[in-house]
């Protein structure tokens, strides 16, 4: 049904929605204090990272960094839209979920009519495969590549039959040709005709992580050029952040340990067929960090296969590139670069799957990688070479995030180019080496930042926003993080019900939210008195800074033309240490 869910039904959804009991029913959960813990879901732990708070309605993960309320979580778990995790939990305690006139309908309702014709195109292409005249020659090409009609099925191969209509012809409906168009299968020339874009190829449909047709890639059965042709960016279709063949790995059974990233979709199907089922490709382009950040949600490990040849070891560099900024504590990239001549379907056949998968766990990490690509372009028995190593690795080591892994690669870089670690970690953050300062002592919880302090409070208990008077005296306040402090007062004086979980739904898709989830998953320690004089505190904190800032403005600009009658009552109001009434201030 088309049109947008309102906001009030998703608040109140949230609010009687138990997410301990969302969650329990797709991943056991035991009891630890207060929360609930389990093995993260998201990706591979031994050690449960994964904590559900039920008084928060909220989860986190302090491995891998998955978070949300239970929208959030069946979105992941279930590979959901948003709308189709709403209607998952309205239907489990008997709610209709009800829709807004116009608003966005119109978008949702055409992105499912391209879904809608992905799908009966897809379907057209297998029947193709199957009882098209001239189908023998893909069949057999497969055939000859070793695949079996099971494995066919599983990722859905079908054939594009030769000419310029075939397609077209079946698409009769004018609306399913401009939906065509919009998709990249069909091509409008100049004169306003229309043309088959696959022609004579092997189809591959390209699944998002819910198993939808968002795509095709179309092999071709001869020598002809390009050998591999891919839809073109759509409006359900991105290629810098989808990867062919991870539904299917997901989708196999098994617990995945790690993924390996292969060039083709050839190479995908052909592994599979040897009972690897862990091959994904990209789809023509070089490895992005949204595909890294897609990878390592599903899995710790990612290995890169790559030809051995000059040509492979560029497109290797540029992975490593892209993957610096995703390696995190806890993750691991690797490269296995391929024999002269050799591709993984070549390679598998010829060595067999347990020995292709023993090269794949033997492969070389990203630091080795790393290391010795920058050391054959140095000299590094000489001076000169061990400092242009460091000139080579310091842009590198610096996109990689503060962690453990980013400490030995520097300790590694220090041993490779003789300098102590001191002088190197300064040269790489580029700032001149100093003595490290001595860890100063904890903050008391009113020394912090009172705008952190008090978002934080209204994360642990929504209800403190109604506590405040309105307005709060910081309206008009310039410090970072002020006006997310009173966008969150205002929501939580209209909602003082509102879970944690419920409030950051509000922020779901901004650039805030990864920062209040994080908040929000920080411990508190408050004294004997409770949460709200804490908050009452940061908050008197906040008002005591911006009275003490106009104060400042008031008396310079009295000095510099004067002040307006209405400026001088509340400068005397300010200094007498009480807030002006409404109306006398700005």
């Amino acid at each position: 049904m088309a049109g947008r869910i309102p906001q009030h039904f998703i608040d109140e959804l949230l609010n009687r929605v138990d997410i301990v009991e969302v969650i329990e029913a797709r991943v056991p959960l035991k009891k630890a204090g207060r929360e609930f813990q389990a093995c993260c879901p998201f990706h591979n732990e031994k050690t449960p990272s994964f904590t559900v708070s039920p008084g928060k309605q909220f989860y986190h993960c302090f491995g891998c960094g998955a978070h949300g309320s239970a929208v959030g979580f069946l979105m992941e778990y279930e590979n959901l839209d948003f709308p189709e995790a709403i209607e998952e939990l309205a239907r489990a305690i008997g709610l209709e979920v009800p829709r807004e006139a116009g608003g966005a309908g119109g978008e949702d309702s055409r992105r499912l009519d391209h879904y809608g014709l992905l799908e009966k195109v897809e379907r057209y292409f297998r029947q193709q495969l199957r009882h098209h005249r001239q189908a023998e020659r893909a069949v057999d090409y497969l055939k000859a590549r070793g695949l079996s009609g099971e494995i066919a099925q599983t990722f859905g191969l079908g054939y594009a039959p030769p000419g310029w209509d075939n397609l077209l012809r079946q698409l009769t409906a004018q609306a399913d040709r401009e939906l065509a168009c919009e998709l990249g299968l069909l091509v409008k020339k100049d004169d306003g005709s229309l043309y088959d874009r696959f022609r004579d190829r092997i189809m591959f449909p390209i699944r998002d992580r819910r198993g939808r047709c968002i795509g095709f890639g179309g092999r071709v059965l001869g020598d002809e050029s390009p050998k591999y042709m891919n839809s073109p960016e759509s409006p359900v279709f991105h290629k810098g952040q989808e990867l062919y063949g991870l539904f299917e790995a997901r989708k196999a059974g098994q617990k995945l340990e790690r993924l390996l990233v292969v060039e083709g979709y050839m190479d995908v199907v052909a592994l599979a067929q040897f009972g690897l089922t862990e091959a994904v490709a990209t789809l023509g382009t070089a490895t992005t960090q949204e595909h890294l950040e897609r990878l390592y949600r599903t899995v710790d490990e990612v290995v890169f296969c790559f030809d051995g040849d000059a040509a492979g070891r560029r497109a290797a560099w540029r992975a490593l590139e892209n993957a610096l900024p995703a390696m995190r504590d806890g993750r691991e990239a690797r490269f296995l670069f391929l024999p002269e001549g050799e591709d993984p379907d070549s390679l598998v056949r010829r060595l067999g799957a347990q020995a292709f998968r023993q090269k794949t766990v033997e492969s070389v990490p990203l630091s080795q990688f790393l290391f010795e690509s920058l050391s054959k372009q140095v000299d590094t028995a000489s001076v000169d070479g061990r400092a242009r190593l460091v000139e080579l690795a310091r842009p590198l080591l610096a996109r990689l995030p503060d962690s453990v892994f980013r400490d030995l690669m520097l300790e590694r870089l220090a041993q490779l180019s003789g300098l102590n670690s001191a002088q190197l970690r300064a040269r790489i953050e580029g700032r001149p080496a100093a003595p490290t300062p001595a860890p100063p002592a904890p903050r008391r919880a009113s020394e912090r930042s009172p705008v952190r302090t008090a978002i934080r409070l209204l994360l642990e208990q929504p209800a403190l926003g109604a506590t405040l008077a309105t307005p709060c005296g910081l309206e008009d306040l310039e410090l970072p993080g002020v006006s997310l402090l009173l966008e969150l007062l205002e929501l939580t004086r209209r909602h003082p019900h509102m879970t944690t979980g419920g409030i950051l739904e509000h922020w779901r898709g901004r650039t805030e939210e990864p920062h209040l989830a994080r908040l929000a998953a920080t411990p508190v320690a408050i004294g004997h008195d409770g949460f709200e004089p804490e908050f009452q505190g940061a908050v008197q904190r906040l008002i005591e800074q911006r009275n003490s800032r106009k104060v400042e403005y008031l008396l310079q600009k009295e000095r510099r033309s004067g002040l307006t009658a209405a400026e001088k009552d509340e400068l005397r109001q300010l200094v007498a240490g009480t807030r002006p009434t409404s109306g006398q201030g700005a």
